[in-house]
């Protein structure tokens, strides 16, 4: 049997960043099984030159760390779990932070806090094991190993009472990681996030002669006016300068602006995260009369792009639809990715190609008055989420069998 070591660290720099990354990358020997010298290949990791998603990056989760997007006073204090052997080998990490708010995760368990305090107790702080503020699917628990993924669930259970949180909450976990958590115990959440999916469509004109004639006659007209008078750039790698981040951090905070909140990413952010993956970087320029008006930004994974964020500084019929949906569709086909997820909510995707499909949460409560109360909560709500799924995929703008 292997002995693991399971420990905290509040930094991701407490582990070298190729250790970190190897933990996802698919053809290793296999950590459970060393000295039989075996290679193991992790399915949810296709590429072999790193991980496949590009939040679980050692350079993704620093940049965070190091331009104080979170620590300090955000509300999310890195307590990542690390797993080791005896010999000190890295077997098995999970990002986990300490909060104390609810805000940048994307699954919402306010009334929950309401109703732990309204009842005497104390919601926060709480365990989340997530990617900040990005509501993407991915794994959550670093391994390829199924017993250092059992430790390290057990480890996220132990940590929880040793830092007298709550709860601990598992968010947008890939199916891997979601059968396991559920499997010690944890209450399953579904929610619904739009996606698009090729279905072998050889490039962006194959895709919509897949859509009722209505629909495809629809976008077209969308993407004419969004394009008229109007120049689009895709930019990744070197080509993205620090200007282009200065235009789209602009861009950023004024979607922020409107929506009554407070941005959570810094412009630091952006400049680490343009130095460390800019190869894992697309960005979506708008510019009108030699002027950038609008931008979104994207991340390249193996199979998916990830669109994160956009933004204008000037009004532009469609634009937002063009940059943000058919441009990273686009890109997707002639690049040979097979999704594009286009984060949390937005049913207005659903008449441009993308389908609702179900995301997941796991969560642990300590309080056991709470957690019945939110397992019966959560047993009502599954089945709605599966039924409103089904009946928004009917309404979807594909041709019909």
């Amino acid at each position: 049997m292997t002995f693991l070591r399971l420990s905290l660290a509040e930094t991701v720099r407490a582990v070298p960043e190729a250790a970190w990354d190897a933990l996802s990358c698919p053809l290793k020997p296999d950590p459970c099984h060393p000295q039989a010298g075996t290679r193991h290949l992790d399915a949810r990791a296709p590429s072999p030159d790193g991980p496949s998603n590009p939040f679980t990056r050692w350079a993704f989760l620093d940049a965070l760390e190091t331009s104080g997007s979170v620590g300090n006073n955000t509300g999310w204090s890195p307590r990542h779990l690390l797993a080791h052997n005896a010999d000190g080998a890295l077997l098995g990490a999970m990002p986990l932070y300490l909060k104390g708010h609810s805000y940048g995760e994307y699954v919402f368990d306010h009334a929950w806090a309401d109703a732990l305090t309204r009842a005497g107790g104390t919601y926060y702080p709480k365990l989340v094991t997530a990617i900040p503020f990005s509501p993407a699917t991915g794994p959550r628990i670093l391994t390829s190993c199924e017993t250092t993924r059992n430790a390290l669930i057990q480890g996220g259970l132990a940590a929880a009472r040793q830092l007298g949180a709550s709860s601990w909450h598992v968010l947008f976990p890939d199916e891997t990681d979601r059968q396991a958590l559920e499997s010690h115990g944890l209450l399953a959440r579904h929610d619904i996030q739009f996606i698009f999916t090729s279905e072998g469509y050889r490039d962006y004109a194959d895709f919509l002669d897949a859509l009722a004639s209505r629909k495809r006659k629809a976008l077209r007209k969308e993407r004419e006016i969004a394009q008229a008078s109007v120049k689009i750039e895709l930019l990744t790698g070197a080509e993205i300068t620090e200007a282009h981040w200065d235009v789209f951090f602009a861009c950023y905070l004024d979607t922020g602006a409107r929506k009554w909140g407070q941005p959570y990413l810094n412009r630091d952010f952006f400049s680490l995260i343009g130095q460390s993956m800019a190869d894992k970087i697309l960005l979506v320029m708008a510019s009108r009369d030699g002027r950038h008006i609008a931008s979104a930004l994207n991340f390249i994974g193996s199979d998916t792009l990830y669109g994160r964020y956009w933004g204008a500084l000037d009004s532009h019929d469609s634009l937002h639809f063009e940059l943000c949906y058919h441009q990273a569709i686009e890109y997707a086909l002639a690049h040979g990715l097979t999704r594009v997820e286009a984060g949390a909510q937005g049913a207005h995707k659903l008449a441009r190609g993308y389908r609702p499909r179900l995301v997941h949460s796991a969560h642990h409560i300590e309080h056991e008055g709470l957690r019945a109360a939110v397992a019966r909560y959560l047993a009502a709500e599954r089945p709605a989420m599966i039924a409103e799924c089904a009946a928004m995929d009917a309404e979807s703008p594909f041709k019909k069998e």
